[in-house]
């Protein structure tokens, strides 16, 4: 791998114009939405990671909305974490030739965020970018090279409010080479990627929720074996040496990241699978850290269709995490978990989620507090974190209750709004959290315009503590799909 320092690309201007001549290849593990045709997905036509998607889709012919889904932006549930396309859609990926079948993907982004924070301080800034790449075909039906450019320029951001991660630290606009690959198709169904590239994975995700996506460098496989319409078996190993943080140009190692002290550096072995059987799907990935951490995550799910477009959806999630070898991170010991269960109604265009998690107290050796459950390299998965809180401090137990709702496809609107209450954590001067949740989005429906989505999300957090501290965050945002 080459060094960061010789991957950062100027900003200002100059960072504009190479985002305009660049293009974006398809993610390892990506959320990848099954697609009518079988046509190559790329990343950047996922990566905005737009909440409220569609889940079961109404037929598209007709007027009638999808069934909404409860994945909260930016997060990666483990079922979206292998490459899930239709099978012909990754056989007419695999058919792709050199530079002839060459694709090219630009998306600009302008995003808006202001936030009072607890300490009474405030974070604003508004800034426009996006991202840009190309993906090659297949030379000689194996090898293939991809490249992606992201930017983030500043419009407005007062250096006395700092914090929003649009840009860098001190509102500094940013220019970075977020993908840099080669990819080696093994077989029509398994593929190897190696390189600078995105993942996504429920603990190593991109976390793609403000203007550019977190980018690792990595050597991973992920394929499939006896894909059928009704049955699949997904799965996918790697090693993740270095992340480039979502507001970042630099590359840091994963135990960096993870909080380690300076000058150490450790890589993440990860590797997981997910089965899904008609209307049942079980998984589970484990990642670890040599000194740093252990994290193992597991999660399962079940519908059972009632009548036509109503149906119910259970989940049940796990996560543990503990401390390895030289124990590094903290000097000591450590270990927790958490448990997650949730339950939904689907009832043609509206979804009713409800959600319960329990995080342990947690040991840490030779202290008396708990310990929180960590989540360094991206979007934490667990079903009560939502837009601003995570609600997995140490003994916090917390219930979510949400409500989401997709307009006729004709308005290309689509809401939802969420409640969830934390309890007091067993953390000292720590109290009890409830935060409020409303979200829009709106996909344009006029073909000249199909390309553009605008999102407004506000989230608003009150704390249970002496003081009554609240926090509040207002976000805008424009996504344009140039090509």
């Amino acid at each position: 791998m080459a060094n960061s320092s010789m991957r950062r690309a100027p900003s200002g201007t100059a960072g504009l114009g190479i985002l305009l001549l660049c293009a974006t290849g398809a993610r390892v593990w990506a959320l990848d939405a099954p697609a009518p045709e079988p046509a190559p997905a790329t990343g950047a036509q996922a990566s905005a990671g737009l909440p409220g998607g569609s889940a079961q889709a109404a037929g598209s012919d007709s007027g009638e909305a999808p069934t909404p889904d409860s994945t909260e932006q930016g997060h990666t549930e483990l079922t979206d974490s292998f490459d899930h396309r239709p099978l012909a859609a990754i056989l007419h990926e695999s058919r792709l030739v050199g530079l002839r079948d060459t694709t090219f993907d630009v998306q600009l982004r302008s995003f808006y965020l202001d936030r009072d924070n607890f300490d009474t301080s405030q974070s604003e800034a508004w800034t426009v970018g996006g991202s840009a790449g190309f993906k090659t075909g297949y030379f000689g039906q194996f090898a293939a090279v991809g490249a992606t450019v992201f930017t983030s320029q500043r419009l407005y951001g007062p250096l006395d409010k700092d914090g929003t991660q649009l840009l860098e630290t001190g509102q500094k606009p940013y220019t970075a080479i977020g993908e840099l690959y080669g990819q080696f198709r093994l077989t029509d169904e398994i593929v190897a990627t190696a390189g600078i590239h995105e993942l996504d994975t429920p603990f190593i995700n991109t976390h793609d929720s403000l203007m550019t996506p977190n980018t690792f460098q990595l050597y991973a496989v992920q394929g499939a074996a006896g894909s059928t319409d009704e049955m699949s078996l997904r799965f996918g190993a790697g090693y993740v040496e270095k992340i480039q943080p979502r507001n970042s140009d630099d590359f840091q190692s994963m135990a960096t990241a993870a909080g380690a002290p300076s000058g150490v550096d450790r890589g993440v072995y990860v590797a997981g699978a997910n089965f899904k059987a008609d209307a049942l799907s079980i998984g589970a990935i484990d990642y670890y850290c040599a000194d740093i951490i252990n994290i193992f995550y597991s999660e399962t799910k079940y519908s059972i269709p009632i009548v036509d477009r109503l149906s119910l959806r259970f989940g049940a999630q796990y996560t543990d995490q503990h401390s390895v070898g030289g124990d590094l991170l903290t000097g000591k010991h450590f270990s927790t978990d958490q448990y997650g269960l949730k339950f939904e109604v689907a009832l043609g265009p509206a979804l009713l989620t409800s959600a319960r998690t329990i995080t342990a107290i947690g040991t840490l050796t030779h202290s008396d507090s708990g310990t929180d459950i960590r989540s360094p390299w991206g979007g934490y998965p667990g079903y009560t974190a939502v837009q601003i809180e995570d609600f997995y401090r140490a003994g916090e137990d917390a219930t979510l209750l949400r409500a989401a709702y997709n307009f006729p496809r004709v308005t290309g609107l689509s809401v939802y709004g969420l409640w969830v209450k934390g309890s007091t954590p067993h953390v000292a001067n720590q109290y009890a959290e409830t935060e409020y949740d409303l979200n829009l989005k709106w996909v344009a429906p006029s073909p000249t315009l199909k390309a553009l989505t605008l999102l407004a999300r506000y989230g608003h957090v009150s704390e249970g503590g002496p003081s009554d501290q609240h926090e509040n965050e207002a976000r805008l945002a424009v996504y344009y799909q140039l090509r």
